[in-house]
């Protein structure tokens, strides 16, 4: 059970007042970081802004206080910003609220059976996919405020949003482009002349500095928002079977998405602290988490690598660095709230234009266009269309079974079953070099090597091995067998019927631990006979040997 003890108890036990100052500084500054990067992301995601500020906090602080990471930052993220959008538009706040829960709930069974290191078995090609089509999505979705155009609808779905966009070019508003390219411009530039003042923090002041001081005619967040500074409240969704039904794909991709991007930020910063996580228990703790921000009023959360990353090098390095970043974001969100309603709608997308540039990680997406097999390029290019296309939940769910079924095709290929070729002594060659390694096998025996793994798509091979009446003996050599399924035992359990009807007996040779394992299961063991497995293919030519004499 000490793999599923929260990080922040191991580390109290050698806390200091030195690393608490440190802790302190840093939650201050990840929470001003944090500010304008909440409220953004709740905006994209289709609810108000200060649900934004009460995932961070809610979330923010239970996942650092039970969390397996030392320096994990949560809070809401550009991953979930499309599925989130989607649920509320769907099913509004309650169905994103029974959606959030559920995918707790799931996070938390994930962390119990310590399914913590099966989260590595989810393809690089399908999360690069999805984050890639999630980066388009958000690019897309922002072009709207950006320019300040003036929809004729409300589209949900992306392509209908960029078709919208077109048809909407004329109503172009030139006061907002320009507050917006100012703000984008200092997103690129700030990071080279601080790395201690956020740039978002600034090109959002310098927005509001812009369409306060020149007075333009653009959209801010107090025109299109009602803007709240209240703390959060709890609330408890109504809940019926038909609508838990309905959101169980999406509480399944919340899950999922969750459970990806928490612990691959863990990674990360393991290696920027040299520290090791506790997957499990962070899974629980996104469970917790992601429970507490829905009864909340919050959204998903996860891990942010970013903001994780902004922890360490500003000297955080115990989960206190979290809870802080949640308490200090508590207090702007009672002082500082009221002022949010200042900041230009065009400042928000500019942000989240470089949120989505981070992370569409276009370069990596190249690189494995070009080097990747085909099979892996099929699934990277069709989860990013679907993404884009479609949603996430359809992009995984087809990703992970396209994924599923190539990677059989690709096993089922390298897995053989070749019958040893047999040579007369008339054709030996004394001067072959290769002689001396020829093995003798007894007339009337045929050995078959199989090499890789047995399992459904690879059983069909079974039926190449022949059992005609006149074989004395059928030799299976497994040593390059790693593991065998169910249906590759249903397979041998033919093969041994039909060899005990043509009175052959089947030898096994070097059979491994799990196949072994298998065997022994279904019984099969007695029907072949323990004398009938030997421990290597030279044992297992003598035993054939025998057969004569013991006859």
């Amino acid at each position: 059970m000490y793999k599923l003890k929260p990080k922040l108890f191991s580390v109290m036990k050698t806390y200091s007042k030195e690393q608490f100052v440190k802790d302190v500084v840093s939650g201050i500054i990840v929470a001003i970081i944090a500010l304008p990067l909440s409220i953004a992301l709740a905006l994209a995601s289709g609810v108000g802004p200060e649900q934004g500020l009460y995932t961070a906090i809610v979330a923010g602080f239970v996942i650092s206080f039970l969390g397996g990471s030392r320096v994990q930052i949560a809070g809401p993220t550009a991953a979930f910003a499309s599925i989130v959008a989607s649920i509320v538009a769907r099913n509004g706040m309650d169905g994103l609220v029974v959606a959030t829960i559920m995918a707790g709930i799931m996070l938390i069974i994930m962390g119990i059976f310590k399914f913590g290191s099966l989260i590595k078995y989810i393809p690089y090609t399908i999360t690069t996919g999805f984050t890639s089509g999630i980066a388009v999505t958000i690019f897309i979705g922002q072009i709207k405020d950006f320019c300040g155009l003036t929809f004729h609808s409300s589209p949900v779905e992306t392509l209908e949003k960029a078709r919208e966009c077109f048809a909407s070019i004329a109503t172009l508003n030139w006061q907002a482009l320009l507050v917006g390219a100012v703000c984008l411009t200092i997103l690129i530039i700030w990071p080279k002349i601080s790395s201690r003042i956020p740039g978002s923090l600034i090109a959002v002041l310098a927005g509001i500095f812009m369409v306060k001081i020149f007075n333009m005619e653009v959209n801010t967040i107090g025109s299109l928002y009602d803007i709240s500074n209240k703390l959060p409240s709890l609330s408890i969704p109504a809940v019926n079977f038909s609508t838990v039904k309905n959101l169980v794909p999406d509480a399944f991709t919340i899950a999922i998405l969750a459970g990806i991007e928490s612990l691959l930020s863990c990674v990360v910063s393991d290696g920027m602290i040299g520290s090791r996580h506790r997957s499990n228990m962070e899974l629980i703790a996104q469970g917790a988490g992601n429970i507490g921000s829905a009864l909340f009023g919050g959204i998903p959360a996860t891990g942010a690598i970013a903001r994780t990353a902004a922890n360490v090098k500003n000297g955080g390095r115990t989960p206190v660095a979290g809870m802080v970043h949640s308490i200090a974001l508590v207090l702007i969100l009672v002082v500082l709230m009221p002022y949010a309603a200042l900041i230009p709608m065009p400042a928000i997308a500019a942000i989240l234009f470089m949120v989505a540039y981070n992370m569409s990680e276009w370069r990596e997406f190249l690189s494995l266009l070009k080097t990747s097999p085909k099979s892996d390029i099929i699934v990277l290019v069709t989860t990013f269309v679907l993404t884009v296309v479609f949603d996430l939940v359809v992009a995984i769910e087809v990703g992970i079974v396209l994924a599923a079924m190539l990677f059989m095709k690709r096993m089922a290929e390298v897995t053989q079953i070749a019958g040893w070729k047999y040579i007369d002594e008339e054709e030996e060659n004394e001067n072959d070099p290769d002689r001396i390694s020829l093995r003798v096998v007894p007339k009337n025996t045929l050995v078959y090597e199989i090499v890789g793994p047995m399992f459904f798509a690879a059983t069909e091979k079974f039926m190449n091995i022949p059992t005609e009446k006149n074989i004395n003996a059928i030799i299976l050599r497994m040593k390059g067998v790693p593991a065998m399924d169910a249906t590759a035992v249903h397979f041998l359990e033919n093969v041994v019927k039909k060899c005990k009807k043509n009175e052959i007996t089947l030898i096994l040779s070097h059979v491994q631990e799990q196949p072994m394992s298998l065997l022994k299961k279904a019984g099969l063991n007695k029907e072949i006979g323990s004398e009938n497995f030997c421990a290597n293919i030279d044992e297992a030519l003598i035993r054939a040997k025998n057969l004569k004499k013991e006859r």
